[in-house]
Formats: structure tokens, C-alpha cells, sequence
């Protein structure tokens, strides 16, 4: 055991895409789950608030908002839990989306760390999965069903989705 420091370096995953303005309508397709219910699902929740509750995909994905900066910034928490657990088998990490005028357009920074080596290729595949739905529905285009967004994102990142890592 050492009693000095141990410089750690974690693993994260780091998306950055322009999407069409103005910024107040990209804020409301991140921070308001009804503009994407094929992402957080039906029931999701973002409590507008800083220590809010996150709450996706019927409990799967949980969490609390740690930075709520309306049109700038939203950090929260990410869990992800089985069934009716109350303790994540998997490490806490952290997501945030920046928001920042670029021109006409606005740029979207999305990070999540830590994110495990197991699931890395997932994770990918699953933020460009949300980034691709995201986009269609600030275009005011279509949504398509999630799976049809992973399916070319599996191809993508080599992700097997009969064989997704547990």
C-alpha cells in the first residue's frame, strides 16, 4: 500500500455534433423526456433541478441530476439497474451534454466516463444510437424505432446485439 497519490486515468466516451438551432430547441429535446420517449421511454424523468431525479427506460437507468444549466450544461448521475434493485451491480458514472452556439448551428458535446472496457463498444454504439434519434427529431424528421438506429450503429462499433455484454 502506498500513502502517496495514484494518478488513475478513466476510460470515457466523448461524442461532439452539430445540430440545427436555436439552442432553446435542442435543450428541450435533452432535458424534456416526451420530445425523445424512444430513448428515456414512456415514463422517463428529468427533474428540472440540480439534485433532481433521472429516471429511464421503466427504472433500468437511474440517477440524479448534479448540474441543471438550462440551455448550457445538464450532468446527472447514470446507474443502471436490474429489475426492482435498489443497488447497481455496475459502477456509478456520470453523463453530461454541453450546449454552445456554433454559427447558425449549435454544438452538442456529449461525455459519459467512467465507462468499463467491457462495455465500451456498446456504450458507442448506444450514444450514437441517442445522438442519431436526437438529431431526426430536432430536424423535425421521424424518429424511427431505436433498434433500427442500433442496428446500424452495432455494424458500426462490431457490436453483436444477440450478445450484448451483461
Amino acid at each position: 500500500m502506498s500513502e502517496g497519490v495514484q494518478q488513475l486515468r478513466v476510460p470515457a466516451a466523448r461524442f461532439e455534433r452539430t445540430l440545427p438551432g436555436p439552442i432553446e430547441h435542442v435543450w428541450e429535446h435533452l432535458a424534456r423526456c416526451e420530445n425523445l420517449p424512444g430513448w428515456y421511454g414512456a415514463s422517463g424523468i428529468i427533474e428540472p433541478r440540480d439534485g433532481g431525479m433521472v429516471n429511464f427506460a421503466g427504472g433500468h437507468i437511474r440517477g440524479v441530476v448534479t448540474q441543471w444549466r438550462p440551455c448550457w450544461r445538464l450532468a446527472h448521475t447514470w446507474n443502471v439497474f436490474e429489475g426492482a434493485e435498489t443497488h447497481s451491480a455496475y459502477p456509478e458514472s456520470y453523463l453530461t451534454f454541453d450546449l454552445a452556439p456554433a454559427g447558425e448551428a449549435i454544438s452538442l458535446t456529449l461525455t459519459h466516463l467512467p465507462v468499463l472496457e467491457r462495455f465500451e463498444k456498446q456504450n458507442a454504439m448506444g450514444w450514437h444510437t441517442f445522438l442519431d434519434m436526437l438529431e431526426a427529431a430536432v430536424r423535425g424528421e421521424p424518429v424511427e424505432d431505436r433498434r433500427v438506429y442500433m442496428q446500424k450503429n452495432a455494424k458500426l462499433y462490431g457490436v453483436d446485439l444477440d450478445h450484448l455484454e451483461r
